[in-house]
């Protein structure tokens, strides 16, 4: 047990201390206290006659000066002294800060949703009407007929046994069983009021009745006839239908699909072994917090949830699988979110009624519309909740990636489709799988080719080439435009109507990519372009849609799969092909598309950028045939507005499209045989000399990245200023630019 006089000894300690040090010092007294203990436990026993004076130490600043006020300056300051707090915020600031929900259901406030439950609704009742309108004939009329008899029979028993008060019967013989006479009495002479007059109104009825029958039989119009008896016989059928054998069948089987409680979420989040959420759970705390009512949200249930602290949503992403067990519910219906509004611990659980899979075919919008305008959204699928998910083109590129037969081409087909349907657009199609899955398109392509073989592959190898010149070119145009036409120096929609400029949108799809950037030959060139492409074309509209099934270092250069904008992953094998296509983390941050089962999730992906937060979608399936029909409009559209080009005409695509100069010959032309090293930035000045209308806004880094292709480096050249001074730029040296022309014409003599 620590003793009381050890505070005071290390008191005067901090105090004697302080005294040398008139800045004073903060001290941590716990830390104090067991290091005091430490050296006592060290030392040797200390003898009773050694213990300091308690009278002496009791009150130490009792002899010092008041006036000097060294008690107050020299006092060490406790840092594990409880401070008051400032109370929280008041109730009108808490009334602010709350979230207001919506008056009306989001599906009501959103035009596609609400349309399509109109038209789920105009369906269900045109279908049940329908249903029973082929049977009434068929079957429900037979079955009344048949069942007229048996309906007569019971219709004459009820009737008997009403007059006979036959209801009452077994009360009475109760009562005469108990020997209760004076209530029996009074219960028969009850009957006997009942029978007297119900037997009066039975026999006027059938009175009534015979009439109305021989009237009906012997002087009522065959018409009145035939309906009298079909109204008996219906009538009499339907009463006499058994309580287990209704008429009518049910024309929708209700599927029965359990309503997600608090409670069913509860237990389900404290199985899938998160430790924060199952022990606070047995101990009866709350576990997790309920920030909203569930509701329906579409065709399922949506629940906002407080995860506990140090939970993240990535945490119960990543048990998705055990979420679904203990939810009872197929994989494919239980889908974890984040809110992109609230910190990582909010959680929206989306628990739908039928697995996503089983959705079906997703039709396409465009895909009987006659025009669509490439510089909004493309429809491309629908989310787990039934909305629409859209792809911006413009100002990004697009990966998508996966394990082949997951339906990876089909969703390049919709995006290709999409650009078609924009008359303005140049489409450079390039199939390296050699199937023929885009052919449909060849008729408005600028650049079409489809096949795995060497020829094919220096086909799109030469396209990347072509498109990194295009947007040197764009670079240099756009900079020359008023900056009322282009304030934000990227192509606009007004620009891109202006056909003398030569700026409209242009779209590189390369599917089946790795067997071009993967190429012993050709691919590391190509992989330098694209990065090229992607890094500077975006603002220029050049835009390039990749799609690979094998999203290594490899066939998928990091250059290219770190700067697309827009990843679209459906089922890959492991975390490194998903990290890949969805960027660094992505498996970490439970965005995993290794989740989705072979084949059966065909056409499930995660798409990121398009959203604030990656989700997951569906994408719409075109067949073969509805890509011909949307191929053959856009042809129409094309010829009509004159926008046809290159293969789509039957012309040499790289007499079209190629260069009609050569720029190694026209550096060389600009730089004499007597400069031995020249600055890139001369040359381009130059080359805009020699020719503005190809050169003209060249700088030096043009220089540069357009030499690079070539295999001529840039270097640091010394040299001289206009201005006398001497100085050391980038520049490149003339015998390599000789060395070069040289090779290449040795190349095509020998071809």
């Amino acid at each position: 047990m620590k003793h009381p006089d050890d505070d005071n000894e290390l008191f005067n300690r901090l105090e004697a201390e302080m005294a040398t040090d008139p800045a004073g010092e903060v001290v941590d007294l716990d830390k104090a206290r067991s290091a005091r203990t430490e050296s006592a436990d060290r030392a040797p026993d200390a003898s009773p006659d050694s213990e300091p004076d308690r009278s002496a130490d009791a009150k130490p600043s009792e002899s010092a000066d008041p006036g000097k006020g060294e008690s107050d300056d020299s006092a060490p300051t406790l840092v594990d002294r409880p401070t008051p707090t400032q109370s929280g915020p008041g109730l009108i600031d808490r009334i602010r800060d709350s979230k207001r929900l919506d008056v009306l259901p989001a599906w009501v406030k959103s035009g596609p949703e609400f349309a399509d439950a109109m038209r789920w609704l105009a369906g269900h009742v045109w279908h049940t009407i329908a249903f029973h309108a082929v049977r009434v004939p068929f079957l429900y009329v037979p079955k009344l007929i048949w069942r007229s008899p048996r309906g007569l029979a019971n219709t004459l028993t009820r009737v008997g046994r009403w007059a006979v008060d036959a209801e009452g019967e077994p009360l009475r013989q109760a009562e005469a069983r108990r020997e209760n006479s004076e209530l029996y009495l009074k219960l028969s002479r009850q009957r006997d009021r009942r029978v007297r007059l119900r037997m009066l109104l039975t026999i006027l009825g059938a009175l009534a009745a015979l009439v109305m029958g021989l009237f009906l039989v012997y002087g009522a119009e065959p018409r009145t006839q035939v309906i009298a008896a079909t109204l008996s016989v219906l009538t009499l059928g339907w009463l006499g239908a058994p309580a287990d054998a209704p008429l009518a069948t049910r024309a929708v089987i209700k599927t029965e699909v359990q309503k997600l409680t608090s409670d069913i979420v509860v237990k389900a989040m404290a199985s899938i072994g998160i430790g924060q959420i199952a022990s606070a759970v047995a101990k009866g705390q709350d576990g997790i917090k309920f920030v909203a009512p569930i509701t329906r949200e579409g065709p399922g249930w949506r629940a906002d949830i407080d995860l506990p602290l140090g939970v993240t949503v990535a945490d119960v992403a990543d048990r998705r699988a055990r979420l679904a067990s203990g939810l009872r519910r197929p994989l494919g219906c239980v889908w974890p979110d984040a809110d992109p509004n609230e910190h990582e611990g909010r959680l929206i659980l989306w628990v739908g009624d039928r697995d996503l899979s089983k959705t079906g075919l997703v039709k396409w919008p465009l895909a009987n519309a006659r025009k669509h305008d490439i510089f909004k959204r493309i429809p491309f699928g629908i989310d787990p909740r039934g909305r629409a998910q859209s792809v911006p083109m413009i100002q990004h590129n697009i990966l998508i990636g996966s394990l082949p037969g997951q339906g990876k081409t089909a969703s390049v087909r919709v995006l290709a489709c999409g650009a078609a349907m924009d008359p303005s657009v140049e489409l450079w199609l390039h199939e390296n799988k050699g199937t023929g899955d885009l052919d449909s398109l060849e008729c408005v392509s600028h650049r079409f080719v489809s096949g795995i073989d060497d020829d094919s592959i220096k086909y799109a190898a030469d396209s990347l080439k072509l498109l990194r010149e295009e947007v040197m070119r764009r670079a240099a145009a756009i900079k020359k435009l008023p900056r009322d036409l282009c304030p934000d120096k990227r192509i606009t929609r007004q620009i891109a109507d202006k056909r003398s400029l030569k700026l409209w949108p242009l779209v590189g799809v390369f599917d089946e990519c790795q067997n071009l950037f993967a190429h012993p030959k050709y691919g590391k060139q190509a992989g330098d372009d694209a990065e090229f492409i992607i890094k500077l074309g975006r603002a220029l509209g050049v835009i390039l849609v990749l799609a690979t099934q094998r999203p290594d270092k490899d066939s998928l250069p990091t250059g290219i799969s770190g700067n697309v904008s827009i990843r679209f992953a459906l089922k890959v094998a492991g975390q490194v092909e998903n990290d890949m296509i969805l960027g660094t983390s992505a498996y970490k941050n439970g965005v995993r598309a290794t989740s989705f089962r072979p084949e059966i999730d065909a056409g499930n992906g995660y798409l990121a950028g398009a959203t604030a937060l990656p989700v997951v979608v569906r994408t719409a399936y075109l067949d073969d045939h509805a890509t011909h029909a949307i191929a053959q409009r856009a042809y129409a559209l094309r010829k009509a507005e004159g926008t046809l080009s290159g293969h789509a005409l039957g012309e040499d695509p790289e007499a079209v499209t190629g260069p009609s100069y050569d720029l190694l010959a026209d550096v060389a032309a600009v730089v004499p045989p007597s400069e031995e090293r020249v600055w890139n930035e001369r040359i381009a000045a130059r080359l805009a000399e020699l020719r503005p209308e190809v050169y003209g806004g060249w700088k030096g880094e043009n220089v540069t990245s357009a030499l690079k292709p070539h295999g001529i480096k840039t270097r640091d050249v010394a040299g001289t200023t206009d201005d006398g001074t001497r100085t050391t730029r980038r520049g490149i040296v003339r015998a390599d630019l000789t060395k070069t022309i040289a090779e290449r014409d040795e190349k095509r003599g020998a071809a």
